[in-house]
């Protein structure tokens, strides 16, 4: 375990009196390929292909019969790899959500056939998450719970959620992770590497994409989230930073009950609501829904700038606009962390951006960070290049992103200016892809970099001063 990682058991041991072990990660090794392995990569390519072969089969017979209207060729295959990533399971569910919402990162024609994958999966026998909570817990579910349903609320790809009634009569949710899911999806991870290193020796593409780098980190994230102890201290965490500056209450995140958790099950208050992608029953049920959009930026932002833990995967079924008007977060099994460095080098790109367009602190950041080749130029030069690929993201309408744009611009700006990798600015515009979809239907118009409401509690001086200078009032919560 890293230092990070380490302070962060600390912590942990203090506030739930859980012990270290709990939050250790079992890291099984990604570099380990056998037969089961070589199954699956063979499985993988059949599969795809009969997938996509089959979808090709019924778009050609349907031009035969007239009157019919056909999809493109583009969205016949699109549809045919999702088909693929649903009979391969988790692994495969996740990237196809990952894609869903990050449209503008990839084909309208794929972006728009994965929000299949938003969907609920098949769930898995009720008998089986009352074993694995039972095992978890060390009891029967009838000597924790006043009430537990076997017909789960929702299923998703790593796990499904019961609701119950605890022994004091509040009611809760658990979160049951399935079973067998860990040995699937590290086989499924093993057998990616390989295909991503064969990828980037054919294709220059997915070399520049570091298609390597992405399944190592997709590892790093697995093991994680598949301890479910680390996303309930995560979302613990997250839950107490919401409070720190008393002016995000109109933001949740759900009370974990900790001493009904263990490494396989998370059980945490109940909240009722629908997904924020219900767009037409969100717009109807908030007057305000720009202002949903604004709230939950502002406490990203906040993460990653003021406290350096925050929400790395806000796809639609993890964002909820509840009952009583307020918006939830959900499931935290993959967070995104900053540094203090890096903490500093994005407070100094929204600086730039909502105060003075000054983007030199920005390159001075980057380069104690040694992102910058030693024969770079100086940084008030490299601040100008930045603020030409930066600018139109922080100031442009949220809405009208094209994030293809932005990567490859972002990939270019490195190339010419000797950047090791710029993953951390990659990983931010990946997340404003999140909100993207959102803001197309909730907040047509807005502009990010400039919203004095979203820095106020980053720069609390600086918009002090512009709200008495300006004259104007930002909203209270």
């Amino acid at each position: 375990m890293n230092a990070e990682s380490t302070r962060l058991v600390g912590e942990q041991r203090v506030h739930h009196d859980r012990p270290a072990s709990d939050f250790v990660v079992d890291r099984p090794p990604l570099e380990t390929f056998g037969v089961r392995e070589a199954i699956r990569v063979v499985t993988i390519g059949l599969v795809l292909g009969a997938m996509i072969a089959r979808r090709l089969c019924g778009w050609f017979v349907s031009g035969l019969r007239r009157g019919v209207e056909r999809q493109t060729r583009r969205e016949v295959l699109a549809h045919g790899v999702v088909d693929g990533f649903e009979r391969l399971g988790p692994m495969f569910v996740k990237l196809g959500q990952l894609i869903a919402s990050s449209s503008g990162a990839f084909p309208r024609e794929l972006s728009d056939a994965c929000l299949r994958c938003l969907d609920d999966v098949r769930p898995f026998p009720a008998s089986r998450a009352r074993r694995i909570v039972e095992a978890d817990l060390g009891r029967p579910i009838t000597e924790v719970f006043l009430e537990f349903d076997d017909t789960p609320l929702s299923a998703a790809s790593v796990a499904q959620v019961h609701a119950c009634v605890l022994a004091d009569g509040r009611d809760a949710v658990v979160k049951v992770q399935r079973p067998g899911i860990a040995r699937r999806m590290i086989i499924d991870l093993r057998s990616a590497l390989v295909l991503a290193r064969l990828l980037e020796k054919r294709f220059e593409p997915a070399r520049i994409a570091n298609a390597v780098g992405v399944v190592r980190d997709l590892y790093e994230v697995t093991v994680t989230e598949l301890n479910f102890l680390v996303e309930a201290r995560n979302q613990s965490r997250i839950r107490e930073n919401l409070g720190a500056f008393g002016d995000n209450t109109e933001v949740v995140v759900p009370e974990v009950y900790w001493e009904f958790c263990g490494p396989k099950t998370i059980c945490m208050q109940r909240l009722r609501g629908v997904p924020l992608d219900r767009f037409d029953v969100v717009g109807a049920a908030h007057a305000d829904s720009e202002m949903l959009i604004r709230r939950l930026v502002k406490v990203w932002l906040e993460g990653v700038t003021v406290h350096g833990l925050f929400h790395g995967d806000v796809h639609a079924g993890n964002l909820w606009l509840l009952d009583d008007g307020r918006l939830a977060m959900l499931d935290f099994g993959i967070v995104g962390t900053m540094t203090p460095q890096w903490r500093g080098m994005v407070r100094a790109m929204f600086y730039a951006s909502a105060f003075d367009g000054d983007f030199t602190p920005v390159a001075s950041a980057l380069r104690e960070l040694n992102l910058f080749a030693e024969q770079s130029t100086d940084d008030s030069a490299i601040g100008r290049q930045l603020a030409i690929v930066l600018g139109p993201i922080l100031s442009g309408e949220l809405a009208r992103l094209d994030l293809k744009m932005i990567t490859s611009a972002l990939l270019d700006f490195g190339k010419r200016r000797g950047v090791a990798g710029p993953e951390q600015l990659i990983l931010m515009g990946k997340q404003l892809g999140y909100f993207e979809r959102y803001a197309i239907a909730l907040a047509p118009g807005w502009q990010l970099g400039n919203d004095l409401y979203l820095l106020r509690n980053v720069f609390p001086a600086e918009v002090a001063a512009r709200v008495e200078q300006q004259g104007i009032q930002l909203p209270d919560n």
